[in-house]
């Protein structure tokens, strides 16, 4: 004070001034870190859904693409038969018109077979039909530092797939469950119980990961059934190798057959291809055939 009132006052003035601003930013940065919970879930939602949809734009691309080549395939086959043997155009055929009946049939047949699930099995480890993985015996997830949500710039929640992700259909680029390193497990109650006859594993194509390469894709891994509720012994179906050069769904006939029903399967990833820090599993479903409880 006595500074302001005599010997420095216009730079008395300046510091203080200083002052109040710097506890009016302090003030602001505070209350940004006392946002509400339900704001914080809301922006995490928000992130979740512009990634998602994101994703599903670039699987909307490759599959528009595929339907591009087919038509384009079509059209040539029917123009080839618009020529009778001798060479010369056939009287009385509307080209134009089985060209749009043609395409059309087309269009129909390969929005079917998109809607259509590839592996025409009942998958008993689907969490929608009441299927759950027991974290208390599965690998810990993986943590990414890069896998933050910012608020103006800071960095105040990570977050990551959670387990059960692999229980679920809805297969897009970065929706997989991660965990550290190239070996880890899962334990999964299945909906019902059943006597496991097959496995399938899902993974996406390097055309649409957006770094151009699946190498934290799985590579070896086995499958066992647990016994007694999921607290007995572990009993070995089968060990074997998901191809990341092969189709993206992958299904495998268990080596060794059970005859006791199950209601809890472990999965045991061995090896990955090739990623040094992590491994992302997308799908896993098991099948098989379920008790007759009538």
């Amino acid at each position: 004070m006595r500074l302001k009132e005599k010997e420095f006052p216009h730079k008395s003035r300046q510091f203080y001034a200083a002052i109040a601003e710097y506890g009016s930013q302090l003030y602001n940065y505070q209350a940004r870190l006392r946002m509400p919970k339900e704001q914080l879930e809301l922006l995490k939602k928000e992130s979740q859904t512009l990634e998602n949809n994101f994703r599903e734009i670039l699987f909307l691309i490759e599959e528009i693409d595929v339907l591009k080549a087919l038509l384009r395939d079509i059209r040539d086959g029917l123009h080839s038969y618009s020529w009778t043997a001798d060479g010369d155009h056939a009287e009385g055929w509307d080209h134009t018109e089985v060209v749009d009946e043609e395409t059309s049939n087309l269009v129909n047949y390969v929005l079917k077979k998109l809607r259509e699930d590839q592996v025409q099995m009942a998958d008993y480890a689907l969490k929608s039909a009441g299927a759950s993985v027991l974290e208390a015996g599965t690998s810990e997830s993986y943590k990414n530092n890069k896998a933050k949500l910012y608020w103006h710039g800071i960095g105040f929640l990570n977050y990551e797939m959670p387990p059960d992700i692999i229980l679920q259909p809805d297969v897009h680029p970065g929706k997989c469950w991660a965990f550290p390193g190239s070996q880890g497990h899962a334990l999964i109650k299945l909906a019902r119980k059943i006597i496991p006859t097959a496995v399938t594993l899902e993974h996406i194509s390097e055309k649409v990961s957006p770094s151009g390469n699946i190498s934290s894709a799985p590579k070896e891994f086995s499958v066992y059934g647990i016994s007694k509720q999921c607290e007995g012994e572990e009993v070995f179906l089968g060990q074997f190798i998901y191809n990341k050069t092969g189709t993206t769904v992958q299904t495998f006939a268990l080596q060794h057959e059970v005859s006791e029903f199950l209601l809890c399967v472990k999965l045991k990833i061995l090896s990955n291809w090739g990623h040094p820090k992590y491994t992302c599993l997308y799908r896993f479903r098991v099948h098989g055939t379920p008790r007759d409880d009538t």
